[in-house]
């Protein structure tokens, strides 16, 4: 399984519009981060995580010319707001999979009415095919996934396990039973914001203590903000199985 990181950054993006921030401003290119997206690929099959408002720039960055489906975190805006961006690969292969809880279904039908109409649709629009997630298991392609629930402040999401892979992001509090869930990873791929706490997101400390819990092989941090710091600086504090993500990263299960 090969995991390409799309995007590492949080719901503006590194650099921010307008920002005089020094990490804003940086050259190195691992501190500049799209919006947060993993790209997941196995035996022929290629599933993304989340499709944010950089994901045409993403997946022409990739590459990517074949996609299976996309598997939503939640409904917020830098998470969804690529879905239009779909329509060259369903005019190439036809309907395309999306797996959501079903209160993002009912958003995504909301800000794309268009797609979902069954009525004098739209011709150039592309049709989605509804797999809701509710909890329990389902298959992609030919993997079993294993939905990780956890709470954004007092929102619901999902994580997802894939094998010896599980991805989170937008997390704050994860309960003890779906913890379980994440034992004997190779790679785990949680979210931290910053250093200094949030009320929905991990920050660096609670991060850590998270990947403490779930005690993976390997660790990489993602939805970063510029209130992180530089790449380099942060990579050299963090323990030697825990890495910060970068846009472009390419890492192998």
């Amino acid at each position: 399984m090969k995991v390409t990181f799309l995007g590492t950054g949080t719901s503006q993006g590194i650099p921010v519009i307008g920002s005089t921030h020094p990490v804003c401003l940086s050259e190195n290119p691992k501190d500049k981060r799209l919006r947060v997206s993993v790209l997941i690929q196995w035996n022929n099959y290629n599933f993304v995580i989340d499709c944010g408002p950089d994901f045409r720039q993403q997946m022409l960055r990739s590459k990517c010319t074949k996609l299976d489906g996309i598997l939503f975190t939640h409904e917020h805006a830098d998470h969804v707001m690529g879905l239009d961006d779909i329509r060259p690969f369903f005019f190439r292969q036809g309907d395309i999979d999306i797996y959501a809880h079903k209160r993002v279904v009912k958003a995504l039908k909301r800000v794309f009415a268009y797609i979902f109409e069954t009525e004098n649709k739209y011709p150039g629009a592309p049709n989605v095919e509804v797999n809701q997630v509710d909890g329990r298991n389902f298959k992609v392609g030919n993997l079993e996934v294993i939905p990780i629930e956890g709470y954004h402040n007092q929102l619901q999401v999902y994580g997802y396990r894939f094998d010896k892979f599980a991805y989170l992001t937008d997390m704050k509090t994860v309960a003890d039973s779906e913890i379980e869930k994440l034992q004997n990873l190779d790679v785990l791929v949680v979210n931290a914001l910053r250093e200094e706490p949030h009320v929905s997101h991990f920050n660096l400390e609670e991060a850590l203590s998270f990947i403490s819990k779930v005690k993976p092989k390997r660790a990489y941090l993602t939805h970063i903000s510029h209130h992180m710091g530089f790449h380099d600086e942060v990579q050299q504090k963090l323990p030697d199985n825990v890495f910060l993500a970068y846009d472009n990263l390419q890492i192998t299960i």
